[in-house]
This record gives C-alpha cells, sequence and structure tokens, in this order.
C-alpha cells in the first residue's frame, strides 16, 4: 500500500520544503502534507507527479502490507503503466484473460508462480521486480540456490549438510550456527557477509540512484556481480575500483 512516509523522507533528503514539492508536482501543499500524513491517500496520477518530482519509480512508494495481493498487483499495475501498457495489452501478452489480470490488480485473487513468471516476462522484468524477495537468511538462501539452478538436495551435498536442514532453514525454522551459514557461501561461492549483513542505511544510499540505476541493480546478473563482490580480497577489491576510475577517466577524456 502507499506509504506517504517514504515522499516524506525522500523529499526532506532532497532539501525540498513541502511549498517546493508541492509546486514541482502541481498539487497543493495541505494535499501534500495530507498525503505525507497518510490521512490521503493519492491517485494514481498523482503518484506519477511525485515520482517524476523526486526522480523515483512509483512502485518504490508501496509498503508491504499484510494483505500481500493488494501490494503486490499494485505493483504490477504500476510496472504495466510505466511501460505504457493497458490491461488488455498484459492480458494478451500473458495468455491470460482480461477479468483475470484486473482481479490480480485489485488484490481479489493471488497469482501462482505461473502467472508471475508470464507477468514478469510480458513486463520485462525480473520475477522479483514483482514478487517482493524475502530479506530473511532463509529466504537469502533460497533465492541464491534457485538463481545458481541448484536443487536443495544439490546445494546440501555441496555444503556437506542434509538436504533436511536446508529445507527448514529456508523455511525458517531452524537457526544455524555461523559455521553452517560459512559452509552455504562456500557452496555458493560467495562471501558470508552477504547472508549475515544487515540492510540498514542501503534505503539511503538506493535513493541517491536514479531510476534507470536502481532499475538495473535489480537484474539478476548484476546482483550476481555484486555477491561476486563480496567474495574478494582487499587487493582484488581496490584493482577493481581503480579499474573503474581508470575507465570513467578515459570515457571523460575522449
Amino acid at each position: 500500500m502507499f506509504n506517504g512516509k517514504v515522499v516524506r523522507k525522500v523529499r526532506e533528503e532532497k532539501g525540498y520544503s513541502l511549498a517546493e514539492l508541492a509546486e514541482r508536482a502541481g498539487i497543493s501543499v495541505s494535499y501534500l502534507s495530507e498525503i505525507e500524513r497518510g490521512s490521503k491517500k493519492p491517485s494514481l496520477k498523482t503518484m506519477n507527479k511525485l515520482s517524476s518530482s523526486l526522480n523515483m519509480a512509483g512502485r518504490e512508494f508501496l509498503q508491504d502490507s499484510a494483505d500481500e495481493s493488494f501490494a503486490l498487483g499494485a505493483r504490477i499495475r504500476l510496472l504495466r503503466e510505466e511501460r505504457g501498457m493497458s490491461l488488455q495489452d498484459l492480458a494478451t501478452a500473458t495468455g491470460f484473460s482480461y477479468s483475470y489480470i484486473c482481479e490480480i490488480e485489485r488484490g481479489l485473487v493471488e497469482p501462482s508462480l505461473r502467472a508471475l513468471r508470464k507477468a514478469s516476462e510480458a513486463l520485462n522484468v525480473p520475477i522479483n521486480r514483482i514478487k517482493t524477495p524475502d530479506s530473511s537468511l532463509g529466504g537469502k538462501i533460497a533465492r541464491v540456490r534457485e538463481e545458481l539452478g541448484l536443487k536443495q538436495a544439490q546445494l546440501a551435498k555441496k555444503a556437506g549438510v542434509s538436504p533436511g536442514m536446508i529445507g527448514q532453514l529456508e523455511q525458517g525454522k531452524v537457526q544455524p550456527s555461523l559455521q553452517t551459514v560459512e559452509k552455504i557461501a562456500s557452496a555458493f561461492g560467495i562471501s558470508t557477509c552477504y547472508f549475515i549483513a544487515g540492510e540498514d542505511g542501503m534505503e539511503d544510499f538506493l535513493h541517491l540512484l536514479t531510476p534507470e540505476l536502481r532499475n538495473l541493480l535489480l537484474e539478476p546478473k548484476v546482483q550476481g556481480v555484486l555477491r561476486a563482490l563480496c567474495h574478494c580480497n582487499e587487493k582484488e577489491f581496490r584493482f577493481i575500483l581503480e579499474f573503474i576510475r581508470m575507465f570513467k577517466e578515459a570515457r571523460l577524456s575522449e
């Protein structure tokens, strides 16, 4: 559901007053104030104006809800409208009926994984852009395992643990030891820090990026590169930073 606190947070980060953002978005100061306080829910048109004024994607205004079907449907609708697709366009592209797509977007039905995959293909986005990824330890393990095309039994064998342990970890039924986490990270070929590092503060960093860069960071291949960086030692990481610096300088001198 729409989260007005995100609007206020990003507005303050960018140094805009209520009046300045209201003028940029073409809405009244009082209406903007009510949106930020959560007493008013903006229309999609107003949401688009605010996202454009704050240089962010409209879906970033959505917060996780106890009614996940509603939040998921809202994300699909925003992605569809960002691409200029009508409900019928999406229905045709996915092979589902107009009424089924409409019910998904309104949160009246929970789509199957097959439906989500077809929607992600039609919208040309990774499925995790639609289905909110689980940031728990178990969710991270499942996500990396699936990206690498491993079954639970295969991961268990590589990590030297039982398949039952992997299943319980992914379901959040057990709390693993650090040694177990290290074995799993080693089996994936990534650093343990990916599983145990907190995500606090990353939201502030991501707001500094353009929508295009934020979208790029959600691509599975890019996330794979970022995980590989976690596994670099200091010398390797400094080499990569130096390469990026030299590349940027070469581009500037063209």
